[in-house]
């Protein structure tokens, strides 16, 4: 079942005031699912739903109807949400009347204006009754409101056209700031209106219609009487005055007709003037012609009409054509110079510039406007790379901005820069805040020489084959001459070409490689802050970006040798990458050593080993991109210097992982923080000591480093060295091979120094333990069992076990062998070191040597039997057989009752020895 629909509700209304038909947008929320199920649609109470349309739910578009409220709400009524409610209202407006001459936005209905003198309608021009300011001075409407004005001036408005006009209303209205001085002149004004009606035949026949309406009363009434008083002639009649006064103007006519015939002939004469200028007046006209179609930018037309008038005109001897010829060859000469002001203005489009050539070679310009063009975009080119350079600089840089002349849009323009439009890909505003200025800097730079120099080159290869001029300078030998002159300057434009590369080469090397530049050019190009070197990843970055523009740059078939510049930067920036991204590298090992948390799993081995191979495999893995060449690019190794800067390089990271293990294992252990540290619970532990200590001893650090260094020695650094050979890098076996001798001068260090823990407490118990109780192997009883200094050294050669084995199975044999040796020595040592043995005390001295070989016989080397061949050639003899069975029952009961204490030393004897 359906959840039913929130009510309507409307948040907003654009506009939120107008007049009745004024076209509103609704927004809100819950505005209807469609057209049908908006129902109902009011506003400020007027129902709006026939000029209602849905847009959507959030959106209505409706005209406000004529409603009687000046302000309500706006009520939106919906099948499935019913009746809602507003947040918003809208204020209705009244119509302002508005006068035939005042601008509106909207379309005034013309009316007939009512003639108050005769009562009716009149379709007379409202202009006599309705001046749009009859005060002739400023408007300044008022901030009176309406409903104010109204209660004052009952009755009344403010409609000079009306006849309940008043102007105290008129005047509040229109003039509320009006100082006294303006409206002194706005009485002058409606004095000079009033005399201006009089002003004109058609101005004078509105004004004084009644005064026409009277004379021709009066002449009606003339005409009756005449023809009352007859046709004789009596003297004082009227009409013997009318024919005096027609025979005085006939005298007076005939006076005046040489005069007309001496004008007709000056007409005459004006009129023939008039047909020459008539018929030159292409000449005469043509100053202000060229200056107006200049003024539009028709430079095609004036230049036309030139070479029309040049070959009209160019050798007349008239002096009034001469004059006016002259005034045309100025106006051209202050052409040219616009227009050559106008090729050399930079930023200026490909097209522009072709167009202002071809208008220039067209008017015969002097010099060669085409390579002065050329040197001009050369030279803000420059400057542009410049001026990109002193603006990062600036302390407060704005990374956001955009320094470019214009958009980088410009690539697209271009059908051989279709790589190009890879520079406009779609990264997130928040980039360039995050983004070091050298990276911002270098991607302006690029963008800007990738964006400019298209045009640059097209422009040149437009004046090498001639295309820039027009049919008119080919037949005037204009482009062979041009020609030539772009064969003599190849040199020149070669070096522009050049300066640009080398400028763009050069300030990205002063923002990233800025030992690579010489002290003046430090200076020149340099200037950065460089508070941190760039990061791997950010020079990764850069090398792409010149990568794509080298690309870009290459498609305009530009020659090599031009690029190879830019070519040699990318090789710097590759290796400066490299050895960069290994130095940081080298720097994050260094900082493994605050992540070993000391978790052994079941092989002894902690996280440190595979936290460095991962370490090292993610940063070969960086620097793919940079590794691999591109075509026309060389090996980043084809250097030796570069080749044995990496090697070195690579042999710090290792030493400097080496060094991470000794400190780790040599550190003391009030200095290793031991909140987090723990065993694999797979792992066995005999004794239980680590868990119960919940930390590690020093012995236990070294164990555990020792099994890091086997495992690294095994597997870590031939898996390293296989990824160094995959990635291309040379000299990999000079750094397996320094590598694993500094690992096995460590592991040897560490183990020679747990041996001296663990072994030098378990031979220095033995002389002791030997002779405790004044014992004397001269005197002594018939042995009864092996004495109690051998079960504890045993009894300690087996907490070591425990302990080796808890952390690793595969040191047991190493750790164990050499434990053997150095008691076994001392051993021998100690009974070399006896005068003479009585019966008793050989056969004694023979029972705890036996007992102590058999029992460690798995880890017994030459050395240790060399040992134990010493200590019993030191004893005499055995002589009887009772002796040797008595050794040999006392032998077994040692073996018996120490059975639980020995397992350890069977339990796993074989694979203990294959290892």
């Amino acid at each position: 079942m359906s959840r039913a629909r929130q009510p309507p509700l409307v948040t907003g209304i654009s506009p939120n005031e107008g007049i009745s038909w004024t076209k509103v947008t609704i927004r809100g929320e819950n505005l209807g699912t469609g057209p049908t199920d908006l129902i109902g649609l009011t506003i400020c109470g007027h129902n709006c739903l026939l000029t209602a349309e849905w847009m959507s739910a959030s959106k209505i578009v409706c005209r406000v109807g004529q409603a009687k409220n000046d302000k309500g709400d706006i009520i939106v009524t919906t099948k499935s949400g019913g009746k809602g409610t507003s947040t918003v209202s809208f204020k209705l407006l009244k119509p302002e009347k508005i006068g035939i001459l005042d601008q509106s936005a909207v379309w005034v209905d013309e009316m007939n204006y009512y003639d108050m003198r005769t009562d009716r309608n009149k379709g007379i021009p409202p202009l006599s009754l309705r001046p749009a300011n009859p005060l002739g001075i400023e408007i300044d409407k008022g901030r009176f409101p309406q409903k104010d004005l109204e209660a004052l001036f009952p009755g009344m408005s403010a409609d000079f056209t009306s006849e309940n006009f008043s102007a105290a209303w008129y005047l509040i209205e229109n003039h509320s700031t009006t100082s006294f001085d303006q409206l002194k002149t706005a009485v002058v004004n409606l004095k000079k209106q009033a005399n201006k009606k009089n002003e004109g035949s058609l101005a004078y026949v509105k004004g004084g219609l009644s005064t026409f309406f009277e004379a021709q009363d009066a002449l009606s009434a003339i005409h009756q009487k005449l023809e009352a008083d007859g046709t004789e002639k009596v003297e004082g009649s009227m009409t013997q005055k009318l024919e005096n006064v027609l025979n005085r103007a006939s005298n007076t006519a005939d006076t005046l007709f040489q005069e007309v015939l001496g004008r007709k002939d000056k007409a005459d004469s004006t009129r023939n003037a008039l047909n020459v200028l008539q018929r030159f007046k292409f000449l005469f006209n043509l100053p202000l012609n060229i200056e107006r179609n200049i003024q539009k930018g028709d430079y095609d037309v004036v230049i036309n009409d030139y070479e029309k008038a040049k070959s009209l005109f160019g050798k007349t001897e008239v002096q009034v054509f001469k004059k006016y010829y002259a005034e045309v060859e100025t106006r051209i000469e202050a052409l040219r110079e616009l227009l050559l002001d106008k090729l050399l203005e930079t930023p200026s489009t490909l097209h522009d510039q072709k167009r202002y050539i071809r208008y220039l070679s067209d008017l015969h310009a002097p010099g060669d406007p085409a390579w002065q063009c050329i040197g001009a975009q050369h030279q803000w080119i420059l400057q542009l790379m410049h001026n990109c350079n002193s603006l990062l600089h600036s302390p407060m840089l704005d990374l956001d901005s955009d320094v470019r002349p214009s958009p980088i849009g410009h690539l697209s323009q271009t059908a051989s820069l279709k790589r190009g439009s890879s520079f406009q890909s779609g990264r997130d505003d928040a980039w360039r805040y995050k983004a070091p200025q050298q990276v911002v800097f270098v991607e302006k730079l690029t963008k800007l020489v990738v964006s400019q120099l298209p045009n640059f080159w097209k422009l040149w290869i437009s004046y090498v084959n001639g295309s820039l001029f027009s049919e008119t300078a080919e037949k005037s030998g204009q482009m062979e001459r041009s020609k030539k002159n772009a064969r003599q300057r190849q040199n020149d434009f070669k070096k522009m070409i050049q300066e640009v590369m080398h400028s763009l080469v050069k300030l990205i090397r002063g923002a990233l490689l800025p030992f690579s530049l010489r002290e003046g050019e430090s200076r020149q190009y340099g200037g950065w802050e460089m508070k941190s070197e760039l990061s791997g990843q950010w020079l990764t970055h850069v090398i792409q970006t010149v990568r794509l523009s080298s690309e870009s740059l290459t498609a305009l078939e530009i020659p090599n040798d031009m690029l190879q510049i830019i070519q040699d930067l990318i090789l710097d920036l590759r290796v400066r990458c490299i050895i960069v991204t290994l130095q940081h590298t080298a720097e994050d090992i260094k900082r493994l050593a605050e992540k070993e948390d000391w978790v052994v799993d079941n092989e002894g081995l902690t996280s440190l080993p595979s936290q460095f191979e991962q370490c090292i495999i993610h940063s070969l893995q960086s620097l793919r991109t940079v590794l691999d060449c591109k075509p026309g690019e060389a090996s980043v190794f084809q250097q030796q210097k570069t080749q044995e800067d990496v090697c070195q390089i690579s042999i710090g990271i290792m030493q400097v992982f080496i060094d991470c293990l000794e400190q780790l294992s040599t550190k003391p252990d009030g200095d290793i923080d031991t909140a987090h540290l723990s065993v694999d619970v797979s792992s066995p532990d005999l004794f239980g000591s680590i868990h119960e200590d919940s930390s590690l001893s020093s012995e236990q650090r070294l164990l555990i480093a020792l099994s890091n260094c086997r495992y690294l020695e095994r597997h870590t650094f031939l898996n390293i060295a296989e990824h160094f050979e995959k990635h291309g890098f040379q000299g990999v076996e000079k750094i397996t091979q320094v590598s694993m001798e500094s690992l096995k001068e460590l592991d040897q260090r560490l183990f020679e120094m747990y041996i001296e823990f663990k072994a030098d407490p378990i031979v220095g118990s033995l002389e002791p333990g030997i002779y405790a109780g004044y014992f004397d192997w001269k005197d002594c009883l018939v042995p009864a069992g092996v004495r109690n200094y051998l079960k504890e050294a045993l009894v300690n050669i087996i907490a070591v076990h425990a302990e080796v084995f808890t952390i690793s199975k595969d040191l047991v044999p190493r750790v164990m062998s050499r434990v053997v040796e150095a008691v076994s020595e001392e051993l021998s040592r100690l009974m070399q070191c006896v005068s003479s043995f009585s019966r008793n005390g050989a056969l004694q001295a023979r029972l705890e040597i036996c007992a102590l070989r058999d029992t460690v016989a798995i880890y017994l080397t030459p050395e240790s039997n060399s040992s134990f061949k010493q200590a019993l050639e030191a004893l005499p003899q055995l002589s009887s057989g009772t002796d040797k069975k008595l050794l040999e029952e006392l032998l077994n009961k040692f073996k018996s009752s120490m059975h639980l204490q020995l397992t350890c030393f069977q339990a796993s004897s074989s694979a203990m020895m294959k290892t």
